[in-house]
């Protein structure tokens, strides 16, 4: 975490509407304050670059973490401890910078001088005699969907670990606001959860933060040695003081409640209609990293060929997909307006195919069969817990001839020779 203060008074919106309001720091003799803010680094640092776009007067001044933990009645930190993050990080910063190359702006490498060792949660919350306990989550809980969902499932098990000591759990999320152009998106993955109560946008006051018994920090987490070597849920278990090892698969479970959302009444007509037709394949092809999509044009002569073999499906996509002219292809990316429309779509499914991409993570939660096209990621870590979810492996044959260190399409070979040899009837024999 990095605590601060602000020079001048300002509001900043998040992409929902909501007013996070930064207040000049008042009475400074006084460390309980609600002028003195809390965040996580990723977001302090995009405070600051929102502060320099604006003008030279708005800052944020670091205070030392130090002294206000010192204060009593401070609440207790869970999981892996995150303290004095700022003043480590600045430490290790100066040695990232040395005389051949500065590593310092590599968070990859910061991070390895942040703490990473295994405690247990059992033993930080076995002194306590209340019944009832807040928890504040601090920072986001991943940045992607995926990561987002796995990451709801190891916040759940938190939330049954904590049950069996305390009568009733409070767990509230407090997500990056500062520079989180998805911040909508992450809200409603979040909020729609039974487990999580509230989900706010940070900065939280240090004098807010007095009214919870336990936080978490999530700073830097998804940069640590551990989030790398372990699939999602495993590794905020990790995190959070629990030991993955002992947790059964079948807690391992996606959840999302959809009770509270109400899809339009189009988007309702339109799956009505699907349904009468045949079954529903949705074709999810492309991710928002290319090196996990397939090429616009193999994607099209994919569908061509599933239309071609599969008369008893429908075959839906909430991707544009051009090149397809047919009535057994149907485009509902104009009714996928939102992260829960997308889940509804998806939900609403018989099978999908779909690309390493968000769109598993959420079959999971309404055991959909999924065929998963994974090219270079390890897809036994992605789909560990994913009982409906069949991998694919697509290995990527592409060569750069480049010795420079970027990405110039006009100096790859074999870029989508993979993809060009992808066997679908292998892939439908998956379906069943």
């Amino acid at each position: 975490m990095v605590i601060f203060r602000v020079t001048e008074n300002i509001n900043i919106k998040t992409t929902d509407g909501t007013l996070v309001s930064y207040v000049k720091l008042k009475n400074p003799s006084n460390l309980l304050n609600d002028t003195l803010y809390i965040t996580t680094y990723e977001d302090f640092q995009n405070l600051k670059q929102v502060f320099t776009q604006i003008s030279e007067k708005y800052q944020a001044k670091v205070i030392v973490e130090k002294r206000v933990r010192t204060l009593e009645y401070f609440p207790k930190e869970l999981g892996i401890q995150n303290k004095n993050e700022f003043l480590n990080i600045t430490n290790s910063k100066k040695l990232l910078n040395t005389k051949i190359k500065d590593y310092s702006d590599n968070l990859d490498y910061v991070s390895l001088f942040l703490d990473n060792n295994q405690v247990f949660l059992e033993d930080e919350i076995k002194n306590s005699l209340k019944q009832d306990i807040k928890l504040a989550i601090i920072g986001n809980v991943g940045f992607d969907i995926g990561e987002m969902i796995a990451s709801c499932t190891a916040i759940r098990i938190l939330y049954e670990e904590l049950k069996k000591k305390f009568k009733t759990v409070k767990i509230e999320l407090f997500l990056n606001s500062s520079d989180n152009k998805q911040f909508t998106r992450d809200r409603q993955i979040f909020s729609n959860q039974y487990f999580i109560s509230n989900v706010s946008a940070l900065s939280i006051s240090v004098k807010k933060l007095f009214n919870y018994d336990y936080f978490i920090d999530t700073s830097l987490v998804t940069k640590q040695a551990y989030y790398k070597e372990l699939n999602y849920v495993d590794a905020w278990l990790y995190k959070f003081g629990i030991d993955f090892t002992k947790i059964t698969e079948h807690r391992k479970y996606n959840t999302l409640d959809l009770s509270k959302y109400k899809p339009s009444k189009s988007l309702v007509e339109k799956f009505e209609e699907l349904k009468l037709k045949g079954k529903i394949l949705l074709f999810h092809p492309y991710s928002a990293d290319v090196k996990r999509s397939i090429p616009k044009e193999i994607a099209s002569k994919i569908v061509k060929e599933l239309l071609n073999k599969l008369n008893d499906y429908v075959i839906v996509s909430a991707l544009n997909i051009d090149g397809i002219n047919d009535d057994a292809f149907v485009s509902v990316s104009n009714y996928s307006k939102s992260f829960l429309d997308f889940a509804y779509i998806v939900s609403n499914v018989n099978n999908i195919i779909t690309v390493d991409t968000s769109t598993y993570h959420i079959s999971d939660i309404f055991f959909i069969p999924t065929i998963v096209l994974f090219t270079n990621e390890n897809p036994l870590k992605r789909i560990k817990n994913y009982n409906y979810v069949k991998a694919v492996v697509v290995n990527d044959k592409s060569k750069n001839l480049s010795f420079f260190k970027f990405d110039e399409n006009s100096l790859v070979l074999n870029r989508f020779e993979s993809w060009q040899n992808i066997k679908i009837d292998k892939i439908i024999k998956l379906l069943d």
